[in-house]
């Protein structure tokens, strides 16, 4: 006969499997040179409108989505989906949707000073990109998550861990040698609807990869020096 005492795991919380971290020390003037290189190359990063129609394997894709699936996430629940298109029958299908919410938008919901912010961009409703990039990566974040037996599980701080995700995809994107879009129809039901994700899958963005057009322009933006948007408290 077993007695409270004599068996107490049930009653304990599951210990975590820990392994050695797989880590090379790097010395301090090396690390800077680093830094410096990962700025160098990532401040060069645009978000371009303007595909070329030039093949992307899939293969990049699919390094680029691993790349993003590296992000840390709350409770390690990697609380994400990214389908990859390349279909043009569904491309076609997501701008012909995507427009037809976009032109309400521009003429209907969006507010004056919302128009006077996008005036810089010289972006009206038309997603022509939409079928050009050779891919189009829809994220797709999950609240909660549905496990085979029909029970849901919460997930935690889901916003902020698809949101490091998806900086990662394009960090990742970048240093491959490529250009992307992060483009945010709303409302963006009809990818769900398009794609026939399950339920508790909610759209995102839709990040259109590829190469930029030979003729390619971008706006002439600046962004915001250190000083303005960081803060250092040093001892």
């Amino acid at each position: 006969m077993t007695t409270p005492d004599a068996d107490t795991s049930l009653n304990q919380p599951q210990q975590p499997v820990l392994v050695p971290l797989r880590y090379t020390p790097v010395e301090p003037q090396e690390c800077l040179a680093r830094a410096r290189r990962a700025y160098e190359q990532l401040e060069q990063r645009r978000s371009v409108r303007h595909f070329s129609d030039r093949p992307v394997p899939r293969e990049v894709i699919e390094y680029l989505i691993r790349t993003a699936t590296t992000a840390p996430s709350g409770a390690h629940k990697q609380p994400w989906t990214f389908v990859a298109v390349s279909d043009p029958a569904l491309k076609t299908e997501i701008r012909q949707a995507a427009e037809a919410e976009e032109r309400k938008n521009y003429e209907q919901r969006l507010t004056p000073e919302w128009l006077d912010a996008l005036q810089p961009l010289g972006v009206d409703w038309h997603k022509p990109f939409l079928e050009i990039a050779p891919w189009l990566v829809v994220v797709f974040k999950q609240t909660v998550e549905l496990l085979g037996s029909g029970e849901r599980r919460k997930n935690y701080y889901v916003s902020e861990s698809v949101g490091i995700a998806v900086g990662l995809f394009l960090a990742a994107m970048h240093q491959a040698g490529l250009v992307a879009l992060t483009y945010t129809p709303s409302p963006m039901k009809f990818l769900s609807e398009i794609l026939k994700r399950p339920p508790n899958d909610k759209p995102v963005m839709i990040i259109p990869v590829g190469y930029p057009a030979g003729d390619c322009r971008v706006p002439d933006l600046q962004r915001k020096r250190l000083e303005e948007v960081a803060v250092f408290l040093e001892g």
